[in-house]
């Protein structure tokens, strides 16, 4: 087999890493169109994670697969930024929560209309079968690849 660019050779992990990344490209300048350039990859790794009653840093470090340390530079950055804020933890005194701020829950509904959009556009493409295959093929092989399920 050669190594060239077509669909037929190139690696499943490259072909679902594609699309990904061009939704991911939409979603960012859509951010920075409404005002929000300055949230990096790296940073929407964690941000994305945070739950709506507040996440520990050890959980954020965990569902973005990176060291606390990177999690708590990423959360500094986040907050200095107006993104997120570190509250007390309600059931726990001694821990903290890291929490959308409300400049962060704005960038939620510019993030869903970008995805929804996309998704719109590759129903649009695949059609509404493969497109529901797609979802269920991608929802069922999660069972094994993604540890937070």
């Amino acid at each position: 087999m050669t190594h060239g660019s077509t669909a037929d050779t190139l690696n499943l992990g490259l072909l679902l890493f594609i699309p990904y990344r061009a939704a991911e490209d939409r979603v960012f300048a859509a951010l920075a169109e409404a005002g929000y350039g300055d949230i990096t990859r790296a940073q929407a790794r964690v941000f994305q994670r945070i739950g709506a009653s507040g996440s520990r840093l050890t959980e954020l470090a965990d569902a973005a697969q990176v060291t606390k340390q990177t999690a708590g530079f990423l959360v500094d950055q986040l907050e200095r930024a107006g993104y997120v804020e570190r509250t007390p933890d309600p059931t726990d005194a001694r821990a903290r929560l890291v929490r959308l701020t409300e400049r962060g829950a704005s960038t939620i509904p510019v993030g869903e209309k970008v995805l929804a959009d996309v998704e719109a556009e590759w129903r649009a493409h695949l059609g509404s079968r493969r497109m529901a295959q797609l979802r269920d093929t991608l929802t069922r092989l999660r069972e094994i690849t993604d540890p937070h399920t």
